[in-house]
Parts: C-alpha cells; sequence; structure tokens
C-alpha cells in the first residue's frame, strides 16, 4: 500500500497512491454471475436438510455466494444471509468468523465511500471553478470516477475526486492550479541510481551504498476510543534483516518498554507492546531503532536467464495464492495478449512489468475491503502499488517465473516519506532479483530504463517478505489490514480498532554512509 498525501486535503489516515494509462471492464460473464446471485432466494443459499430440521449450511457455497453480493453491492441482502447462515447447525468457526468478517468488509466498504455526484462534482469544481455539467457527466460516464451503488444508492470514493487528474489527461490540463502532481524523489531518474549502477559495475556485489539510517515509528490511539483502564494492545511494523539489503538491526528504544520482538523468521515482522488507555488521553506507542540498509543492482545478461527449475523451496511462488493471486480466465487472456511467443523469462518479465507499469496509479481503496486485488487491479481501470505488485506477481507465476511480496517504507534525505509495496522475481541463474513495477521504467533513461527489474534503491525498509501472515504474538480480533503490514494494528478486549480510531507516524533519517 503506497500513500501519497501531497496535493490532496487528507488526513494521514487516508491512504492513496499513482499515475499511467489503460482501462479494462469486467467480463459480461461476471456481471451475469452477479446477477443471478443476487436473484437467488436466501433459502437456496443455505439449503434445508429435506427432513424438517433446520438446514445446514454448504459454508463454501454460501460464503462465495456471500462474496459475491458485497462485491456487487447488495449489502442487505449479504446481511440476511450472513444471519441465516450463522443461526444454522454445523457452521465451524472459521466459516463463521469468515462470514462475520464479510459484515465488517461491508462497514470498512461504507467508510471509503462516502460521497454522493454533487459532492464529488464540488470537489472537482474546487481545482477547475468553469466545470461544466457535461465534461462532469463525460468524466464520470467513463469510469474515472471509482463509485459503488449499494443497495440502489450510487456512492463515490472518497478519493475519486483527486483520483480523476491521475487519471485523465483532459482533467489534469484544465486544473486551475497547474501545479505538478506530487511524486517521490525515487520515482524520476536521478544521480542515485546511476550511482547504484555505476557502484556495482564496479563491484563483484550487486550490494551496494549501504548506508546508516535511524527509525522512529509510532502509533497513537484516541483520547478514549478505548475505555479507561482497559488494556490497549499495538503491534508496531518492524524489518527483519535480509542479506545485501537490510541488515544489523538494532532496536534502541521502546515507549512503553519491555517490547516484544517478533521472532526474525516472522513473515511479517512486529514489535508488540501494551499500556492502559487513561481517560482523556491518546494512549501512545512507539520504537526507536538503526540498521544498515543497501541498494541492490544485479547486471542481468537476458541470454543467460534459464527458465528456473520447480524446486520445493520455489514452488509457494509458482502457485495460485487465493484470494488475491488467482489464475483466473480474464488474467489467462491478458497474459497471452501481453506475452505473446516469448519464451525466455526475462522477456517474458519485462513484457508484463510494462504492462503493469501502464496501468495509472490513483489512490486506492483499503486492501481488506476488496475480494481479489490482482482481479480489481487487472480491471478497475487504475491500481495502486500494492495492487500493481499482485497482479504482477500473478501473472509472472502464470508464466512460470517465481515471485513474491515485500513491502514496508520508502523515505529520502529530505521530509518525504511513505508506505510503499514491491516484489522480488526469481531469474535462474541469478536468484532472487528485486522489482518495483510501480516505481516503473524510465523510458527516457538510457542505461537504468530497467532499474527496478532487478535492482532497488537505498531508501526503503522491507517489513514484510508475505502479505497476510500471521502477527506474533497474533492478533484476537480482525486486522484493520488484512493483507499489509506498514502503519501498525492496535486492539483491545472489545475488539479490533480502525484506522478510525489511531494514527501512525515514520521518521527515517541517514546518519551517514558506510565504504
Amino acid at each position: 500500500m503506497h500513500s501519497n498525501q501531497a496535493n490532496q486535503p487528507v488526513s494521514a489516515r487516508q491512504i492513496a497512491r499513482r499515475p499511467r494509462g489503460r482501462r479494462a471492464l469486467l467480463a459480461g460473464s461476471v456481471c451475469l454471475a452477479i446477477a443471478s446471485v443476487a436473484a437467488t432466494p436466501v433459502s437456496r443459499l443455505a439449503p434445508s436438510a429435506g427432513n424438517g430440521a433446520p438446514p445446514a449450511v454448504d459454508a463454501a457455497a454460501t460464503l462465495d455466494a456471500v462474496i459475491a453480493l458485497v462485491d456487487s453491492g447488495h449489502f442487505a441482502r449479504a446481511g440476511r444471509v450472513i444471519d441465516a447462515a450463522l443461526a444454522r447447525p454445523g457452521l465451524d468457526r472459521g466459516a463463521a468468523d469468515a462470514l462475520r468478517f464479510e459484515r465488517e468488509r461491508m462497514r470498512r466498504i461504507l467508510l471509503d465511500f462516502t460521497l454522493e455526484a454533487g459532492q464529488v462534482q464540488e470537489r472537482v469544481r474546487r481545482q477547475i471553478p468553469d466545470l461544466t455539467d457535461a465534461e462532469f457527466e463525460a468524466w464520470d460516464a467513463a469510469g474515472l470516477f471509482e463509485r459503488m451503488t449499494i443497495d440502489g444508492q450510487t456512492l463515490y470514493f472518497n478519493r475519486s475526486p483527486w483520483n480523476l487528474f491521475r487519471l485523465s489527461d483532459s482533467a489534469l490540463a484544465r486544473r486551475a492550479n497547474q501545479q505538478p502532481l506530487s511524486e517521490g524523489p525515487m520515482e524520476s531518474p536521478n544521480a542515485h541510481h546511476h550511482a547504484v549502477v555505476e557502484a556495482a559495475q564496479a563491484s563483484a556485489d550487486a550490494s551496494v551504498l549501504p548506508r546508516r539510517v535511524r527509525v522512529t515509528q509510532s502509533l497513537t490511539v484516541d483520547a478514549d476510543a478505548v475505555p479507561a483502564g482497559e488494556t490497549v494492545r499495538a503491534w508496531i511494523p518492524y524489518p527483519r534483516a535480509i542479506k545485501g539489503l537490510q541488515e544489523d538491526i538494532t532496536l534502541l528504544e521502546s515507549q512503553p518498554g519491555s517490547p516484544r520482538i517478533a521472532p526474525e523468521s516472522t513473515l511479517q515482522r512486529t514489535v508488540y507492546m501494551e499500556r492502559p488507555a487513561v481517560a482523556g488521553e491518546p494512549t501512545e506507542f512507539s520504537i526507536s531503532y538503526e540498521l544498515t540498509r543497501y541498494a541492490q543492482h544485479h547486471r542481468i545478461d537476458p541470454a543467460r536467464v534459464v527458465r528456473a527449475a520447480a524446486t520445493p523451496e520455489l514452488e509457494p511462488y509458482l502457485a495460485e495464492q487465493a484470494p488475491h493471486v488467482v489464475f483466473s480466465e480474464d488474467l489467462r487472456e491478458f497474459s497471452r495478449r501481453v506475452v505473446g511467443d516469448e519464451t525466455n523469462p526475462y522477456r517474458i518479465a519485462q513484457k508484463l512489468f510494462a504492462a503493469v507499469d501502464d496501468i495509472p496509479w490513483a489512490g486506492a481503496r483499503e486492501y481488506s475491503t476488496i475480494s481479489n486485488i490482482s482481479d480489481y487491479a487487472l480491471k478497475a481501470g487504475h491500481a495502486d502499488c500494492g495492487q500493481q505488485t499482485l497482479l504482477l506477481i500473478t501473472l509472472l507465476r502464470l508464466n512460470g517465473i517465481p515471485a513474491r511480496w515485500q513491502s514496508g517504507m520508502v523515505f529520502s534525505d529530505g521530509d518525504y516519506d511513505n508506505l510503499h509495496d514491491w516484489g522480488l522475481v526469481y531469474l535462474a541463474p541469478y536468484g532472487w532479483v528485486p522489482m518495483d513495477v510501480t516505481t516503473g521504467r524510465f523510458e527516457q533513461a538510457p542505461g537504468i530504463e530497467w532499474f527496478y527489474l532487478g535492482g532497488v534503491d537505498a531508501y526503503r525498509i522491507a517489513f514484510n517478505d508475505e502479505w497476510g501472515t500471521p502477527f506474533e504474538p497474533a492478533k484476537a480480533h480482525y486486522r484493520s489490514e488484512t493483507v499489509d503490514s506498514q502503519r501498525g494494528e492496535a486492539e483491545w478486549e472489545g475488539g479490533n480498532l480502525y484506522f478510525d480510531q489511531w494514527d501512525y507516524g515514520f521518521e527515517a533519517k541517514v546518519l551517514h554512509t558506510l565504504n
């Protein structure tokens, strides 16, 4: 997940992303399937036992039906199906929890989609004072304002008025304020990229330009979000050592003390703390640490790249991983169009990387509200960094190329920092190499065009080497972010604390560079 707060009047709690250009529509068969589910009687979604007893629950079929209803905006009907399923015998705890989460997902969607058409138009008019109704209606008809029809009411995504200017060149040209949209310092070719390549070419090691970095992260729960005296539990993301990327990690301080650091093997690593809530006061948690961070550049010769053998170590990174990595027919068709008859794994990776990079970047809904992120990225007409990365991972795996997830924070020598997701691709004989499809290609920069397919800058910290994995210690309640882990998590005995009940902070400072 990639938060971009500049040029958009939002708080640090709200999450966004970045630009480029392609749009796809839902296949007609998908729309028909959703319509069919919406028309199905509740009794058929949880069929009768046929002997006068309360009907048993086909948990998988019922959950699939509920997910389809939620995705298509039939919230009231989804709620009735959930209630009916939970009231019947034979439902195991896992299935019950999954159904209850669909109710929570509906609540979260309604937090992300709060605007009516007039409110969207008013916000756009702040940027385009002479906006005409015809212009707005044309942009809306083109799908440039993300929206859902929920129980008959059309609601727009909170970020859609500002996303317009990342999705439409004509809208961008109409802005009264022609100040460029904000991007991070590494999103354009610069001296650091060239220095990384030069250092790697002069060295036998792909890991270069190490620097010592000090980081402070915080999580602050709103005053009175938790009753006084109750224990607030917090998880703040924390890096794990990765040879040649981030090493020598040292926790300096935590508030409160006695933190619990998750084992190095935890793929979504955190520092766990707890403290009691005090009436009228925010509940604050923080950690400070240092680490050595490297840039990487792998000099890849396409002619040397061969298809990797499906070893037990690589097999998990070649497989589907539902719900977000699924080899759907729509995805297979997209892959066939992009890849064509190419057989070289590196050239295939380049083609897929470029195709996903062409998807326009835009501020994204919370990931927990999306039932299949790679499918969403393929069809929504825009995507953020995590959505692009999951789509690229899915496409690479579909083509027999191992790929996996990485995410954390990016920072700068100045005051810029941001949530960010990227990944790694396995290219034999080189092994695992970084890929960052959202930062993407530098098409007009000879020598570094493909920097982020086989390389990475030194201005990032990885917290996660997988998505959606358990914390240590485990949460008792639903996570706010079910996929990624960059802002943190908090809860108390009474339930999860969602993003509208707390805020996060991140500050990184480069102390010095190392030889």
